[in-house]
């Protein structure tokens, strides 16, 4: 009952690539050096990615400063990093622009001898840009944006395809969303994870009832497995088609701690619709009532029954809320490509964007 995405194609460079920077001047004057009787040089850097928290590498990057009519170029590294070196103090301001993504100015002013580090630049999918240009159709979009979404894995190994990074990424469409399901319940992670699962609930001697050895375990096994897909499919396609609404986790990513805290809290009980406004998670909390109740064929009867039923329910909306609060803070450091704290090239300290 998760009420729970990564960019479209980035300009590839290899990591070990260094960054490639043209300095437009005259040729007579030694490149980067500061004019006769200026005041000290300093450096401008900082790390690019896109909404999923991804670095971006070959993303080109202009500076211009008010008090020169010349420009500098660069790319970012494979680690989506960029500098510019002996930059004269003054005003500056940084453009960025890759295809598929919408630009970026950003403006700043260097003190002598500084070492300037932007605030992360976070590039967005120009969606109705590329749409149009591409002529993509509101199907495809999603399509694109689902396809790399299912590539995130938390750890590089379990499935994470329930979150979007991509505050207004496309709605998914009905066979969209049963896709999704399906390529969740079969992964061989969630295989994986619903054996330990049973495992630990037969080393605690949970659900008794069931016995011991393999048949005890393979029972347990079933019993997991079966409350996730019916969970999975009810909550997560079947009432999300019927009531046009998403069941992914919108990344905030911004704001402060607490704001953000609330809003993963709150996506527990809400969730946007395919309209894209904002309503209560009917179907989420619908799929995990029918679950529950379905659970009643196979689990033994002193776990069974409609107040059980609820509770398990109430349960479930308290997981998913703490659940939400991982995926707002914790989870995307635990997913592979994601940024990580950058280094100063002159120093080596690490800075954080």
């Amino acid at each position: 009952m998760v009420c729970a995405f990564p960019a479209l194609g980035q300009l590839q460079q290899s990591p070990g690539d260094e960054i490639v920077q043209t300095i437009e001047t005259d040729s007579s004057q030694a490149v980067g050096a500061p004019e006769s009787g200026s005041q000290l040089v300093g450096t401008i850097s900082g790390m690019v990615v896109d909404s999923s928290q991804a670095v971006m590498a070959g993303v080109p990057i202009r500076l211009t400063q008010d008090s020169q009519s010349r420009t500098q170029e660069s790319v970012t590294d494979g680690g989506g990093q960029f500098w510019f070196n002996d930059v004269s103090p003054g005003r500056f301001e940084l453009t960025i622009s890759a295809r598929n993504f919408a630009s970026q100015t950003i403006t700043g002013t260097l003190h002598p001898g500084e070492d300037y580090v932007t605030t992360q630049i976070v590039l967005t999918l120009a969606t109705e840009i590329t749409a149009v240009r591409v002529g993509l159709s509101s199907t495809e979009v999603a399509e694109e944006q689902l396809k790399l979404q299912e590539s995130q894995r938390l750890l590089g190994f379990v499935p994470n395809f329930y979150v979007s990074y991509v505050p207004n990424a496309v709605p998914l469409n009905s066979k969209q969303k049963f896709a999704l399901s399906l390529k969740y319940v079969i992964d061989p992670a969630t295989f994986a994870v619903t054996g330990a699962a049973a495992g630990i609930r037969q080393t605690q001697d949970n659900l008794d009832e069931y016995g011991t050895g393999a048949a005890g375990y393979g029972k347990r096994y079933a019993a997991s497995y079966a409350d996730l897909v019916t969970g999975t499919f009810l909550g997560s396609a079947i009432f999300p088609s019927l009531l046009k609404q998403d069941p992914r986790y919108f990344y905030k990513g911004s704001g402060s701690v607490w704001s953000r805290t609330l809003y993963a809290m709150a996506n527990a009980v809400i969730c946007k619709g395919d309209n894209q406004h904002w309503q209560p998670n009917y179907s989420g909390i619908a799929g995990s009532l029918a679950s529950g109740g379905i659970s009643n064929l196979y689990y033994p009867s002193n776990r069974q029954g409609a107040g059980l039923v609820f509770e398990n329910t109430a349960i479930g909306i308290a997981e998913t809320a703490i659940q939400n609060v991982l995926q707002e803070f914790v989870l995307p450091k635990l997913t592979p490509h994601l940024s990580k704290p950058m280094n100063n090239p002159r120093h080596g300290a690490p800075q954080t964007p």
